[in-house]
């Protein structure tokens, strides 16, 4: 359902509805609530992108399963697992803020959102199961990791997911699994944010509206919007910007033409699910099943089995199958994205990406002219006995890896989220991918302390704050922060009824 609600001058504008403007606008609100805070959305719904419940995974990530955190050996031969234990204390601020989002009445019911679903790491053949056995002795040994179950045992991974073991050979294989992970619907969840923020005073969002244009000003920015419905253009000012567009972001990024955007660029990736909705199959399975990358796949590709839960049915997703795309957007977006964002300074680095990543190129197209019985064969790794008419293939989101320089040299930024601002901190953008919604408010609390660190000075935005995201100034991966982070986890998941 469109909406058209405006706020003249407000003090913030967000672009994008996804999780991150949700999250942003629902921080600053209860930080400071006499702010005006405008949202604007091109889609007529909102949360259409990156963030619907069918463009990802749904995985709340927190680096229990995903193996592509913990690609590494360290010095002492052990694997390195220092990322994964870094992604689970981003999550767990994600976690906090969610219940307190139920507790203070922004959101009523979380299970439209968030339920329980075990995560397992699932490997075969004994070079994998090496590797998982030296990441779980490296995880469990960490507080965060302490209940992670290792097994080799046939019976006991039938037990925990049957699919994976029906009709399959002696190969040897080896699973990881911790019960209280997470499935989570972040489109759902950023229409239950974006929802409340424009039953505040001063809370506002408009969709089929799109920004075409920044200008800075003396006070912040004025932002030229384009009503889609009337074909009306019209221009609000804000103290503040914030660019939350997913793959919209970079050429407004661009369009804005702070210093700190000069040398980005953006490497789009397609994706594509295989989905299940048969009762009888997808009953048989109740976990996020993480398995190793193919040689040349990105990492957002990572073949996993998922239970997804959307809208109160259960389905089951495998993938994802990435695919080559020039478009920035999987609704509204043009096959033209990709070389208008070329410009003169961040051209050098866009061809030295393209010439140093061809296997990826070449996976990519691969990928996208597959059949359907090639996709299954590659469902039959972790499901043997899938049967093709079981399941049908679906469109994902895309993601728009950041592609920039670090040290002189050109790369894709696989892992993490750039989080640009400018030098006045009147404006803020997000560019890259995973793990990205699972960790958005890590991020916009990044965001908050670098342009809004006058509202956390005070006492009463500190007790805010904590209020919010009790894990605010500590370090929850210190030993010492274990008994606390376990107190603070299980308040969470009480009020987001996981336990």
């Amino acid at each position: 359902m469109s909406s058209v609600e405006h706020i003249e001058n407000p003090d913030v504008i967000l672009i994008g509805s996804g999780v991150m403007s949700a999250t942003l606008g629902g921080v600053l609100k209860n930080l400071q609530p006499d702010l005006k805070i405008q949202l604007y959305e091109v889609t007529p719904e909102l949360a259409q992108e990156s963030s619907n419940g069918w463009n990802n995974a749904g995985t709340g990530h927190a680096g229990i399963c995903e193996l592509s955190y913990t690609p590494n050996r360290g010095k002492d031969g052990e694997v390195d697992v220092a990322k994964a234990i870094e992604i689970f204390d981003q999550f767990e601020q994600s976690k906090y803020f969610w219940g307190y989002a139920v507790r203070s009445g922004m959101i009523e019911d979380p299970s439209r959102f968030v339920n329980a679903v075990p995560h397992i790491a699932f490997v075969y053949g004994q070079e994998q199961v090496d590797f998982l056995r030296s990441r779980h002795k490296g995880m469990s040994a960490h507080h965060f990791f302490s209940s992670m179950e290792y097994t080799e045992d046939r019976d006991t991974i039938r037990e925990w997911a049957p699919l994976l073991l029906a009709g399959r050979d002696e190969t040897p294989i080896a699973a990881t699994k911790m019960d209280r992970g997470t499935d989570v619907n972040f489109g759902a969840l950023s229409k239950l944010l974006v929802q409340w923020l424009s039953k505040q005073d001063g809370g506002a969002y408009a969709t089929e509206h799109r920004v075409t244009d920044l200008t800075r000003t003396k006070n912040g920015w004025d932002v030229k919007v384009k009503n889609l419905q009337s074909g009306r253009t019209f221009t609000n000012s804000a103290k503040f910007v914030f660019i939350g567009a997913g793959g919209g972001s970079l050429p407004l990024l661009q369009k804005s033409g702070i210093t700190e955007s000069k040398g980005f660029g953006g490497f789009p990736i397609g994706g594509q699910w295989l989905r299940c909705d048969k009762p009888e199959v997808v009953e048989q399975h109740v976990a996020k099943v993480y398995g190793l990358s193919p040689g040349a796949a990105p990492t957002m590709a990572v073949p996993h089995l998922d239970t997804r839960i959307i809208d109160g049915k259960k389905s089951l997703l495998f993938g994802p199958y990435a695919a080559w795309t020039t478009k920035f957007l999987h609704g509204g977006g043009s096959f033209w994205d990709l070389p208008g964002s070329i410009r003169l300074d961040n051209i050098a680095s866009l061809i030295k990406v393209g010439l140093h990543n061809i296997p990826l190129v070449g996976y990519l197209i691969q990928q996208g002219l597959q059949s359907m019985n090639t996709r299954v064969k590659e469902l039959r790794n972790f499901y043997p006995d899938a049967r093709t008419e079981d399941w049908e293939l679906i469109d994902a989101g895309i993601r728009v890896q950041a592609v920039k320089k670090e040290d002189g040299d050109a790369g894709i930024v696989h892992f993490g989220t750039e989080v640009l601002s400018d030098k006045d901190k009147t404006l803020a953008a997000l560019l890259g991918a995973s793990p990205g919604a699972s960790v958005s408010t890590n991020i916009i609390l990044e965001i908050v302390q670098d342009c809004f660190s006058d509202l956390l000075k005070t006492d009463e935005g500190h007790k805010r704050m904590k209020a919010m995201i009790p894990s605010y100034d500590k370090n929850l991966i210190d030993p010492n922060m274990a008994s606390r982070q376990a107190e603070w986890s299980e308040e969470a998941e009480k009020s987001l009824q996981l336990i």
